[in-house]
């Protein structure tokens, strides 16, 4: 249905890090997750606790996209907060893009899947050209240490994704002092390794950008004493984790 509406924090138009190509990007409002690096502080609450969202439809999604799709080739990303919070305006917002021909990307943690009820994730992928799927740390303690939540569905919804094949970017936030060691970049590696629908893997650096976002809220920042990690470290993480990959598919 056209008129499904979704709570919406902001909308990117020309994105150049959401997906493929120059993108029309949506951030979806609501999160479960409390990640500890969070930039996004703003988009938590799904009943607008931080931030005064927007209520917006699935045709005025696509309105505004098609005002701009001349600059926004690469198609529509939804990011958030996290969308699979507001999964049905999600997939109907992908169904209609997809009678339009426009590539779908999906930036999410995977936390909410259900791998015993899967009917609305099978409704969604239908319309998924790609997931960019967060990972944020691979063991599964340290995981709810960082984000207040465990990863195994996040895990199990990496393989669901592999075994419908809809392709997957993997990313990773590198972060000093608590994902930054070589054993985690290894296993990492390993269970990329077996998925069959890996496209791309975006390693990024922590950064504590967000610090000034999080004082205007009062909202105490977690990390304040974290240095950001250097690019060439980042490199060196992507590096392991790619021939951690590679030895796993041979």
């Amino acid at each position: 249905m056209e008129n499904t509406f979704g709570k919406i924090h902001s909308i990117e138009t020309c994105g150049t890090v959401d997906g493929p190509g120059i993108r029309f990007v949506v951030f979806t409002q609501g999160c479960p997750m409390r990640c500890l690096y969070c930039h996004n502080p703003d988009t938590w609450g799904i009943n607008d606790e931080l931030n005064a969202c927007k209520k917006l439809s699935v045709t005025d999604i696509l309105t505004q996209y098609d005002s701009v799709k001349e600059f926004c080739k690469g198609g529509i990303t939804v990011t958030g907060g996290e969308p699979l919070m507001q999964i049905e305006f999600v997939s109907e917002l992908f169904k209609q893009a997809n009678s339009k021909n426009i590539h779908t990307a999906l930036d999410t943690s995977g936390v909410l899947f259900t791998p015993d009820y899967t009917e609305k994730f099978d409704e969604l992928i239908k319309y998924t050209s790609l997931v960019l799927l967060d990972i944020k740390h691979i063991d599964e303690e340290e995981h709810k240490k960082l984000t207040g939540h465990s990863n195994k569905n996040i895990l199990e919804f990496a393989k669901y994704l592999s075994d419908n094949k809809i392709p997957i970017w993997i990313r990773h936030v590198v972060v000093p002092g608590v994902n930054d060691k070589e054993e985690y970049f290894i296993k990492l590696g390993k269970f990329m390794g077996t998925l069959s629908n890996i496209k791309a893997l975006d390693v990024l650096p922590y950064h504590n950008m967000a610090i000034p976002k999080y004082e205007s809220l009062g909202i105490d920042y977690p990390l304040k004493d974290t240095p950001p990690l250097s690019k060439d470290d980042a490199i060196k993480a992507r590096n392991i984790i790619i021939n951690s990959y590679r030895n796993a598919k041979k």
